[in-house]
């Protein structure tokens, strides 16, 4: 096959599913409105049913509902029938996948679903099946044309069903109000999780680990107390432990430049004054953010006091993931 019939056909695919995708606009009416409703309101979780390619849809599908702040799993429908049933209950809410609306294993749980009076949503693609007969709310995924070229294997239909879950998700998401905040809660151990949750707290340096040093001490001793802690810094504070400085790699490269002497000056003679801080409880990305602001390396972290509590560097934050 010559190269530009296989892009051909890549492209083909494409068309077909974006089109497929885009006639759904005419379908989040009222309908949709009431789908949303309904899990809005839910005092359960949303089960997803589905077999098949349907059932991969809908296990995304509820892992996005979950992720966005609407408490959703899935259950495959055959499972059900054999004690997985028991998963559901009165306060949930069923969202079911099927594009030809007659999957038996989920026609088997038909009676059982309006037994408890379990609201019922379905995503199908012929609104004259059963299962969009029987559903309280009928979204229509129906689409022209697979983009398989035998016309058998779901493609174009799997992508406008997960199209449209993730359509209902989102309005749930922006209705509710959901924050980049809550979802860092539900994904803690990614990028944007670290990002929004990690304090100052949790990277700086403390106890023993802190460089400190006396406003009196030899500059000698203050880089003794830098090379033992390793962060580029030492902070300068009195003896209530307010912060006063830092003597960094900076100033000793400035009072070296001055020929000053090592031996006999005093650390508060080159110190930094007025020296940025950040204060306990502070998102460590806001710590980031100033020191990339600043361009500097490391920052002390203060109490509401002004006392010193910790201190953190660049290299704390980015072993933590927050770059």
């Amino acid at each position: 096959m010559h190269p530009d019939q296989i892009k051909r056909l890549g492209h083909q695919v494409l068309a077909i599913e974006a089109q497929a995708v885009a006639q759904l606009q005419d379908r989040v009416d009222d309908r949709f409105v009431s789908a949303c409703k309904l899990m809005l309101h839910c005092q359960g979780r949303i089960v997803v049913l589905g077999i098949g390619k349907s059932g991969h849809v809908g296990g995304k599908i509820a892992a996005t509902l979950a992720s966005t702040g609407t408490p959703a799993f899935f259950v495959h429908p055959a499972e059900a029938s054999h004690g997985d049933m028991g998963m559901i209950t009165a306060q949930d809410v069923v969202v079911a996948l099927s594009n030809s609306g007659e999957t038996d294993e989920i026609l088997t749980l038909l009676p059982l679903i309006k037994r408890l009076a379990v609201p019922l949503i379905a995503l199908t693609g012929n609104p004259e099946s059963t299962l969009a007969q029987t559903a309280d709310v009928h979204i229509d995924v129906s689409v022209a044309q697979e983009a398989c070229p035998l016309g058998l294997a779901p493609t174009a239909s799997t992508t406008a069903t997960l199209a449209m879950g993730d359509a209902l998700a989102v309005a749930l998401l922006e209705v509710r109000g959901f924050t980049a905040e809550d979802f860092a809660r539900s994904h803690p151990g990614g990028r944007l999780g670290r990002r929004l949750l990690l304090l100052t707290d949790d990277v700086m340096h403390t106890g023993d680990q802190m460089p400190c040093s006396a406003p009196d001490d030899l500059l000698k001793d203050a880089l003794l107390e830098m090379s033992r802690k390793g962060l580029g810094t030492t902070v300068v504070v009195d003896d209530a432990q307010r912060v006063l400085g830092v003597f960094t790699d900076g100033d000793l490269r400035r009072a070296l430049d001055r020929q000053v002497d090592v031996l006999t000056a005093r650390v508060d003679a080159v110190m930094t004054r007025n020296c940025k801080t950040i204060a306990l409880g502070t998102l460590a990305a806001e710590a980031l953010q100033m020191m990339q602001q600043y361009k500097i390396n490391a920052l002390p972290v203060v109490n509401s006091a002004g006392n010193l509590a910790g201190v953190l560097n660049m290299h704390d934050l980015l072993r933590a993931g927050v770059l």
